[in-house]
């Protein structure tokens, strides 16, 4: 049987491990500073300002900041080895991380968001000197821009080595850390945009609802960001399959050994950035015997571990039935 080659179903399962685990911290760590820098300076221009927009970008790179951190956190965490407690390793403990990243930026930077653009829309404000906070909007779209270059420049190596689109890697795979970089700083090239378009109308109006309007676009586009980014983290959090072509070539790999008839259940779990099990139900030839059972299934885990990146636990199940344990329900006497 020819090994097939890695398609783009693969990158769920197998994104996070071996070098781009090392990548992505580096990413995150670029990420963090850059953040950090950034939030200093649009605190600094939106009090010289007296703008809304630019203390919600403030606050919108403080959550980015913080965010970065539980990412960090999660990497760290995520890559423990597996102990008796934790037989099959901390991996999904990554998604809880980068679930409690993704509220820190929808309290912390939609909710200060929010309540900046409304408190200047309903009671106005004094409009200061624009000047620093073009600058920093300037300075802060650099970096901002740099540290979005080095996620893009790690997702398209990994597309590439799948075999896929940067667009449909980042929907597919499981190392959410860049998955969260790259939805975040492209918001904060938006969220500049957005709080130096409101400066603006705000400078040639004379009228603060812009500039609180702004400030209100800048939260909405925080809360969509956490939202997708929430979804994400929680359905792999609790266990989330491949895609469905990626679990038929696992069927199929286990169907053409000896001995084998059919496959009539499959699970597929993951478990961590690049770590992922699979249980199946082997329904095998009626001559097969304990010996041929054995060697089938020492064979299945060889071959699945070795062509399907990301593989690292196989369950075999050498009975008849769909997967569902039953047991005697006894009425109480």
């Amino acid at each position: 049987m020819t090994e097939p080659a890695p398609g783009p179903e693969h990158a769920l399962a197998s994104a996070g491990q071996g070098d781009s685990g090392g990548e992505s911290t580096a990413t995150v760590v670029v990420a963090g500073l850059a953040n950090l820098g950034i939030a200093i300076a649009k605190l600094v221009g939106g009090l010289i300002s007296h703008s809304s927009a630019m203390l919600s970008e403030a606050a919108h790179s403080l959550a980015d900041t913080i965010t970065e951190v539980l990412l960090f956190v999660a990497l760290k965490r995520g890559n423990r080895a597996p102990d008796e407690r934790h037989p099959v390793g901390y991996g999904r403990e990554t998604y809880f991380w980068a679930l409690l990243a993704c509220l820190a930026t929808f309290t912390l930077g939609a909710g200060f968001s929010f309540y900046q653009g409304v408190e200047t829309i309903l009671e106005g404000e004094e409009q200061g000197d624009p000047l620093i906070a073009y600058v920093v909007l300037g300075i802060s779209f650099v970096l901002e821009g740099s540290s979005l270059l080095k996620a893009v420049r790690q997702v398209r190596g990994e597309a590439r080595r799948w075999g896929t689109t940067p667009r449909r890697y980042l929907a597919r795979t499981s190392d959410t850390t860049v998955k969260a970089v790259t939805f975040e700083d492209s918001a904060a090239l938006v969220g500049l945009v957005l709080a130096a378009l409101g400066l603006f109308l705000e400078q040639i109006t004379g009228d603060p609802v812009w500039d609180g309007v702004a400030a209100i676009l800048i939260g909405v586009l925080l809360l969509l960001v956490a939202t997708v980014l929430a979804r994400a983290n929680v359905s792999l959090l609790i266990g989330q399959s491949v895609s469905e072509r990626m679990r038929e070539e696992l069927r199929a790999e286990i169907e053409a050994l000896p001995q084998v008839s059919a496959v009539p259940v499959l699970l597929t779990s993951v478990i961590g950035p690049g770590q992922l099990i699979v249980s199946a139900k082997v329904d095998f030839e009626d001559t097969a015997t304990v010996a041929d059972v054995e060697r089938a299934s020492d064979e299945a885990e060889r071959r699945l571990v070795a062509r399907h990146g990301g593989v690292r636990y196989v369950f075999l199940d050498p009975t008849p039935g769909d997967g569902r344990a039953r047991a005697q329900v006894h009425e109480p006497e």
